[in-house]
């Protein structure tokens, strides 16, 4: 009975857990090497060398014109970074970091006394977020939380991330 019992709790705990974090999806395709985010056309594509892999429609910052400045304007950054990190207890479903800001980014927030913000990444629309329309983050890249479970898999840290207006 004892044993019984401890078997199913362990089968309990395991269930539990499961239902915090989302499954991550295993991907032995090519690598990505490259990410490319096109503002102006809502789309981001991941790329091995030259070759499109996949491309997704995207959502992005609240004000998506122009390249984010300072804490709180809402923009997507414009540029060259890099993934940084990966969280698979995202509140928005699963999200990888871009290394925004880097030190032009600082030095211009500086320069206006102002803080340059970071804690940008691509996202899923998880929980209160889905259903909302265009371009309604903070401005981070924001995607349907089946596309993002595909490109967790896919991205790896160190990855570059191009970012067009």
């Amino acid at each position: 009975m004892i044993k019984r019992r401890g078997f199913f709790l362990s089968g309990a705990a395991l269930a539990l857990t499961g239902c915090s974090s989302p499954s991550i999806r295993s991907y032995d395709g090519p690598e990505v090497t490259r990410i490319v985010v096109m503002k102006s056309h809502r789309k981001m594509y991941l790329l091995h060398h030259q070759k499109v892999l996949k491309g997704y429609p995207i959502a992005l910052g609240f004000a998506p014109n122009g390249h984010k400045q300072v804490e709180g304007d809402g923009k997507t950054p414009e540029g060259r970074y890099f993934i940084d990190r990966r969280n698979p207890n995202s509140n928005f479903h699963l999200s990888l970091g871009i290394s925004y800001p880097n030190q032009a980014d600082v030095a211009r927030a500086q320069a206006m006394g102002k803080s340059p913000g970071g804690d940008i990444f691509i996202h899923g629309r998880a929980r209160k977020h889905r259903g909302k329309g265009p371009d309604w983050t903070a401005g981070c890249i924001s995607l349907k939380d089946g596309e993002i479970e595909d490109v967790y898999s896919m991205v790896r840290v160190g990855t570059a991330i191009d970012i067009f207006p």
